[in-house]
C-alpha cells in the first residue's frame, strides 16, 4: 500500500477554521474541571505555571510552549493565582472530510516553541485578523494557524501523527480504496467494484467515502484522471489522445471532460504551461 501518498490525499480535503482567538492573562478563567469541549483549542504558554490532565494524564505546561487540546477530550485545567498563565489561545475546528484531524482519544500535543518570538508573534496577527471580517483576514487566520499547528507538531516530535491518523479499520479501508483507485486510472472504474474492496453495497459505500473525502467515489475518480492528465499535458509530450487513453477515456469524451473540468480543452491547457 502507497503509504506515502494516503496522508496527503487525505488533507487535500483538510478544512480548518479558526472560532475565537485571544490573549489572556486571567486567574478564574482558566480553571474548568472535566469539561469536553466541541472544539480543539491551542495554547502558546507565555508565563505562570499549572496543570492540564487530558483522558486522565496529568501535563504542566511551561512558558514557552505551544499545546492541542483536542475536541471531545476530557479536560482539566488549573493555573496558579500567584502565578497565573498568561496565554495566547484559539478555538478552532479541523476536519478532513468530516472526520477530526485530532481525535478525542488522543493525547495533549505539546513542545517546546523553537521561536517564541515567532509565534507569539502569529499569535499576535491571529487576534487581530480575528476581529476582520473580511476574505483575505480569513485566509490569513487559517495560514496562522496552520503553522501553528505544523509548529507545534513538527517540535514535539510528532512524526507519526499522520500514522496514528491512519490507524483505525475505517482509515485503512479508505487507503486501500485510494490506492487501488491510483492504480487503475487507466481502465474503467465502477462504484460496485470499489465498494466490494470493502464489502459494502454501493448505496452505503457512497456516502462512507463522501463522509471522509468530500466528493463521491466517481467524482474523486474523475478528479484523480484529471490531476493525472494536467500532469502528463505539462510535462510529457504524448499526443492528447495517448494521454485520454492513460486515464481510460474515448478522446471525445476526455476533451469534453477535461474542458468541463479546468475551462479549457487539453491542447489550450499544455499551451498555458509550455
Amino acid at each position: 500500500m502507497d503509504h506515502f501518498n494516503t496522508p496527503g490525499r487525505l488533507l487535500q480535503n483538510l478544512n480548518v477554521t479558526v472560532t475565537y482567538a485571544q490573549l489572556s492573562t486571567k486567574y478564574p478563567g482558566w480553571n474548568r474541571t472535566n469539561e469536553t469541549p466541541s472544539f480543539n483549542r491551542l495554547y502558546f504558554i507565555d508565563r505562570g505555571e499549572g496543570k492540564v490532565i487530558i483522558n486522565g494524564v496529568t501535563y504542566y505546561p511551561r512558558p514557552g510552549q505551544l499545546m492541542i487540546m483536542p475536541a471531545g477530550s476530557t479536560q482539566t485545567t488549573e493555573t496558579s493565582p500567584d502565578n497565573p498563565y498568561a496565554r495566547y489561545f484559539c478555538h478552532f475546528d479541523a476536519h478532513i472530510g468530516e472526520w477530526p484531524l485530532f481525535h478525542s482519544a488522543n493525547k495533549l500535543y505539546i513542545s517546546d516553541a523553537a521561536d517564541p518570538d515567532g509565534v507569539r508573534a502569529v499569535f499576535t496577527g491571529m487576534i487581530s485578523l480575528f476581529q476582520d471580517d473580511s476574505f483575505l483576514s480569513k485566509i490569513r487566520l487559517q495560514a496562522g494557524l496552520l503553522t501553528l499547528l505544523a509548529l507545534c507538531l513538527e517540535a514535539g516530535g510528532y512524526s507519526d501523527f499522520i500514522d496514528e491518523l491512519l490507524h483505525s479499520s475505517d482509515q485503512r479501508k479508505l487507503a486501500h480504496v485510494l490506492e487501488y483507485i491510483d492504480q487503475r486510472l487507466m481502465r474503467p472504474l465502477e462504484v460496485e467494484e470499489l465498494a466490494e474492496l470493502v464489502h459494502l453495497h454501493p448505496n452505503y459505500f457512497i456516502p462512507y467515502f463522501k463522509k471522509f473525502m468530500g466528493v463521491t467515489p466517481m467524482h474523486y475518480v474523475q478528479l484523480k484522471r484529471m490531476d493525472l492528465a494536467k500532469k502528463q499535458l505539462s510535462y510529457t509530450s504524448f499526443s492528447i489522445s495517448d494521454i485520454a487513453e492513460q486515464v481510460g477515456l474515448e478522446l471525445a469524451h476526455f476533451s469534453k471532460t477535461f474542458k468541463k473540468t479546468t475551462g479549457v480543452s487539453p491542447s489550450a491547457y499544455r499551451n498555458s504551461t509550455r
